[in-house]
């Protein structure tokens, strides 16, 4: 990934149970530190003077019992431990709780450029959403060409070669009330190891289409903000191309996937030509999926029936031609 800084922290557009509520209180010249672990740590062995195996590379967070042996050590004059803290390349110290540091702490975050925020947020709180933030943002991803919807509450990834009529497909869907998270690039994340969210590399494109022969469209100032969505978790892949009269289509319905960041995702091969609706198979195979999520599976339910049939029939024919030998 590219570099992170402590300032491309303070600049992240967070919303609502994301958002962190920082601002920096001294230290400005530092904002250019990078942060390179996605973790944090709280540095109460370290203001008692234990180093060893000290997380300096991690965001360093000071809650209501550091900052209260921080005025222990102030009050003191023992402030030996906390100039060695700032002396270390750490990303930034946290204060929660809406705690600022006294002038000795932000006069010498001055002289040795670390930066010091601040939040409203409890310490609790804030780790926890900070952890999430950092963990979204160091995430695995690479961009994808295809066309993200939601159908049925199944998010699907539409691919296929250039022309094969994604986004007309896409464009149908959103008619029959389903909703676009993104058209041509699509930025994939992979989180938590194995769930992947996809969403428009751009933001200033995500919710435009291009039509052949029509131009771009904006989905939501012709569909309404009911149309689109910004993000959703990738749940099928839909490889769209020409009918091919010499190949063999799956007819029964295999379990197939494919391998998204490592991730294996149910893939699905849909044969495009005239006649077909390749929409409404689409919403079929929403449908079946959000099914075989619940725990039916049509194909293993079919093969099982079909099995049933053939054994009851078999144990039938046997009975009767048993009854024959013994006339």
């Amino acid at each position: 990934m590219e570099k992170f800084t402590v300032l491309d922290l303070l600049q992240l557009d967070l919303k609502e149970h994301d958002a962190l509520n920082l601002k920096c209180i001294a230290g400005r010249p530092g904002l250019i530190r990078e942060i390179t672990v996605p973790e944090i740590d709280r540095p109460g062995l370290a203001l008692c003077g234990f180093f060893e195996n000290f997380a300096y590379k991690r965001i360093q967070v000071f809650g209501r019992g550091e900052n209260s042996y921080l005025a222990k050590l102030e009050k003191d004059g023992n402030m030996e431990t906390v100039v060695k803290i700032f002396q270390y390349e750490v990303p930034c110290c946290i204060f929660t709780y809406g705690y600022k540091p006294s002038k000795t702490i932000l006069d010498l975050a001055e002289k040795l450029k670390c930066p010091v925020l601040q939040t409203d947020l409890a310490s609790s709180e804030f780790s926890a959403r900070i952890i999430r933030v950092l963990s979204d943002v160091f995430a695995p991803h690479q961009t994808v060409h295809g066309v993200l919807v939601e159908v049925f509450g199944v998010g699907i990834l539409i691919r296929g070669d250039s022309g094969v009529g994604k986004s007309e497909i896409a464009l149908e869907l959103i008619e029959r009330g389903h909703r676009l998270v993104a058209d041509d690039a699509i930025n994939i994340r992979c989180v938590s190891g194995n769930i992947l969210f996809g969403k428009g590399a751009s933001v200033v494109i995500s919710h435009h289409m291009e039509i052949r022969g029509l131009g771009i469209i904006n989905i939501t100032h012709l569909f309404g903000v009911g149309a689109i969505r910004d993000e959703k978790r990738i749940q099928l892949v839909v490889q769209l191309e020409e009918w091919d009269a010499n190949k063999i289509y799956d007819r029964i319905g295999s379990e197939e996937t494919t391998d998204i960041l490592d991730v294996k995702v149910p893939f699905l091969v849909i044969p495009v030509k005239p006649g077909r609706n390749i929409p409404i198979i689409i919403e079929t195979a929403a449908m079946n999926e959000r099914l075989k999520r619940m725990g039916y599976h049509s194909t293993k339910e079919f093969s099982r029936n079909v099995m049933n049939w053939l054994e009851t029939k078999s144990a039938r024919t046997f009975f009767l031609e048993e009854k024959h030998l013994y006339k």
